[in-house]
């Protein structure tokens, strides 16, 4: 039985955070051959969503949806395998990200040995499958970026590619799309933090997700694995006090406060749409 840690974005100080208030998510019926190091998540308006491959295949994705309680496989009649088509020869399947944006689910690849071009596939809703679509850059990145720790999503203006500083596990870089290519810095907050990690999370992969609401709220989600099967907790000495937009008491919360936090940028205001990749 697997668990994530979930951790937020705080626009008061400009960086990720675990709360002991969220505790760790469980991850119920995946079948045996679920392999938890090639994995992503995403939010489509109305799911949490995770992937992860089966077993040593490039091509074939198991599926879960968060219930009310866990992230279970197979529920709420979603799709428990998914096939990939099309892959090219070259693409890095060792890790993957994956996002909705603009009514499409969208999988990316790097290509092996250049982190910095990403191959797309889209879901094809008449045959279930994901299909290779095309090709994108990644621009300007700093030298020292980790690109086995990366993560994608799609906040509503902008789709963001994140990966972590090589050789720290609290530091990690954003870009956006700019109408041609992911650059770094790019209507983004070009480095970011996170605290109060766990001591038990995994620290070789995350993924990452964005909720909006029909108010305008944004919020920003930062998940990790756990490191090994257990009913455990954070690490209560590392965390901070409870926000104050915590409000645990419901019985099937999402996860995720009811309160929403703003956007990753100075002023939520500040986002505005470009051409996006379609």
């Amino acid at each position: 039985m697997n668990f994530v840690h979930q951790a937020i974005f705080s626009r008061e100080k400009n960086l990720y955070q675990f709360y002991p208030e969220i505790p760790p998510m469980q991850i119920v019926g995946a079948p045996s051959d679920a392999n938890w190091q090639r994995w992503s998540m995403l939010h489509d308006g109305s799911d949490y969503r995770m992937y992860c491959f089966k077993g040593s295949t490039s091509d074939t994705l198991y599926q879960f949806t968060w219930d009310g309680n866990s992230y279970r496989y197979g529920h709420n009649n979603s799709y428990p395998k998914l096939n990939i088509t099309g892959i090219p020869d070259d693409a890095d399947t060792s890790s993957f990200s994956m996002l909705y944006g603009q009514e499409h689910y969208r999988l990316y690849f790097r290509q092996l040995g250049n982190p910095t071009k990403l191959y797309e596939f889209i879901w094809n809703e008449s045959t279930t499958d994901y299909n290779y679509a095309r090709e994108w850059e990644i621009s300007l990145f700093p030298n020292d970026t980790d690109w086995s720790r990366w993560s994608m999503l799609y906040d509503g203006n902008d789709y963001r590619i994140y990966a972590f500083k090589l050789g720290s596990n609290n530091i990690f870089y954003q870009g956006a799309w700019n109408g041609k290519n992911y650059e770094y810095g790019y209507n983004s907050n070009p480095v970011l933090t996170l605290e109060n990690t766990p001591s038990n999370s995994n620290l070789t992969s995350m993924a990452m997700l964005h909720v909006g609401n029909e108010s305008g709220g944004s919020q920003y989600n930062l998940y990790m694995q756990t490191l090994y099967e257990s009913n455990m907790s954070p690490n209560a000495e590392t965390q901070t006090a409870t926000p104050d937009w915590a409000d645990l008491s419901e019985s099937n919360m999402p996860p995720n406060p009811k309160t929403q936090s703003v956007g990753e940028d100075s002023e939520a205001d500040n986002f505005h749409s470009i051409e996006q990749p379609v």
